[in-house]
């Protein structure tokens, strides 16, 4: 697992370390790892060092003064560095002792001709206090740089992307980095998306920031795999869980089909289908583990593909009121009764958490961690929010959890329930549900990556787990 954080926390502790050592040496950190990353890059993308051509793209702040550094110790590598300044403005310390070592400074227009002989552009122009978009000038060319395939590292995170969300979608005007190099620790637009994706890829410099309280936390494949229950020799099928499951329709028979399969393919001892009978006998046919009938269960789920069900509130309250584990899902989201607690897990995507708190789907899908922070206290529930970053927050946890990202293959009908399965499977074998619903979620995540798009119920978990 790894942490992100917000600006002001990355903020705080960076005054604290200016306080204490002064803007130079935090500045001449960052611009030495800032230049490893350049050569590292000119190495793999041009084949050399010496000789080759870099352009700094360089703003008035703090990111354009950590830019025009690394470009002193690339001039004194051998490399030929010219720099572009972006505003009336720029680091002065910087600024000079890039043109004593040699660098050459540009115009706009010179810079746009530069782009043709520059092995790697680097992004300096903006930092944490950015805003969304870029000005025309720096956005046209931010764009040529796309069009040109031009490697471009970000210092700190790409411009015209801001550091905290919201994170519009379509994303305004932005630098497309190559890779971004991230001074002190991961900022939430490199661990949430749409803005994760624009960073390319990311390496962490250590510049001596103390210990920082994440908003996020993000989990790892290796994390899964140490945290996936895994039967003993004394387990039986009892011991393993028993699910209990009720989804699907006679209009949407194969919710009840995936969600039960992701409840057998997680490793379920037993499943029980108590649904509606037309589901039950198209589930124990594909299914023939399955049992179609009640019993006891140590975790419940309802709701993926109901429909309208006249019964759907009175199954729903039973559920919560039985004190299990309860997973509620599609339709059982417009079912929910004033009372609540955190062993109910909700597993809406943006769409549906939007219809629960009132608010427009961009708002969800701006800040997820702000709007599954919300359903939560609003709920009082557990809240998995489904989407391209996968949030699970809980009630008493000031860190939200953010799932293993997966490729876009699983964002097609039937992945939702197959989820819902999944999730009730781990819960019923005896996880808390924070642990259930991050675990469900990147589980789908790894076997997705690993198959690719195929249809969600041939996902096979046990061998992306393996």
């Amino acid at each position: 697992m790894y942490p992100a954080f917000t600006v002001a926390e990355v903020r705080r502790a960076e005054q604290l370390e200016l306080d204490r050592l002064g803007e130079d040496v935090l500045m001449r950190r960052a611009a030495r790892g800032l230049a490893t990353v350049v050569l590292e890059e000119l190495r793999r993308s041009a084949g050399r060092v010496y000789g080759n051509r870099v352009l700094l793209v360089v703003g008035s702040g703090n990111n354009g003064g950590d830019g025009l550094w690394a470009g002193v110790t690339l001039a004194r590598r051998g490399v030929r560095v010219s720099a572009w300044r972006t505003g009336s403005a720029v680091h002065a310390a910087g600024w000079a002792a890039f043109l004593a070592a040699g660098g050459r400074e540009l115009d706009a227009a010179g810079a746009l001709a530069e782009l043709s002989r520059a092995a790697v552009v680097v992004d300096a122009v903006t930092g944490l206090g950015g805003r969304a978009g870029l000005r025309p000038e720096v956005a046209g060319f931010a764009a040529a740089c796309a069009t040109r395939r031009v490697p471009v590292v970000a210092v700190d995170l790409p411009s015209g992307i801001p550091a905290d969300p919201p994170f519009v979608v379509p994303a305004p005007a932005h630098f497309p980095a190559t890779t971004t190099v991230s001074f002190g620790g991961r900022k939430l637009c490199q661990a949430i998306e749409p803005a994760r994706s624009a960073c390319g890829r990311l390496v962490l410099v250590d510049i001596g920031l103390g210990t920082m309280t994440p908003e996020v936390v993000c989990w790892e494949s290796a994390d899964v795999l140490a945290h996936w229950p895994v039967p003993g020799p004394s387990d039986d099928k009892y011991s393993r869980g028993v699910v209990g499951i009720d989804a699907g329709s006679a209009s949407y028979p194969g919710a009840g089909v995936l969600a039960t399969t992701g409840a057998v393919r997680a490793g379920a001892g037993m499943v029980r289908f108590v649904g509606v009978p037309e589901v039950a006998a198209t589930v124990v046919e594909r299914l023939p583990n399955v049992v179609a009938a009640p019993g006891r269960v140590q975790s419940m789920v309802l709701g993926s593909g109901w429909g309208r069900r006249p019964d759907g509130a009175r199954i729903v309250a039973a559920a919560i009121d039985g004190g299990l584990p309860v997973v509620l899902d599609a339709d059982a989201l417009t079912l929910l009764p004033e009372v609540l607690h955190a062993d109910v897990l909700l597993t809406p995507h943006a769409g549906e958490l939007a219809r629960l708190l009132d608010v427009p789907r961009e708002q969800i899908t701006a800040d997820p961690v702000a709007a599954a922070r919300q359903a939560v206290a609003q709920t009082g529930a557990t809240v998995l929010l489904k989407g391209a970053s996968q949030v699970v927050a809980t009630p008493g946890h000031e860190a939200v959890e953010l799932a293993v990202p997966g490729p876009a293959w699983t964002a097609q009908a039937g992945s939702g329930d197959l989820l819902a399965g999944i999730c009730g499977a781990l819960l019923a074998a005896g996880l808390p549900v924070r642990l259930a619903a991050v675990l469900a979620a990147s589980a789908q995540a790894l076997a997705a990556a690993r198959q690719g798009g195929v249809p969600p119920q041939e996902l096979d978990l046990q061998a992306a787990l393996g």
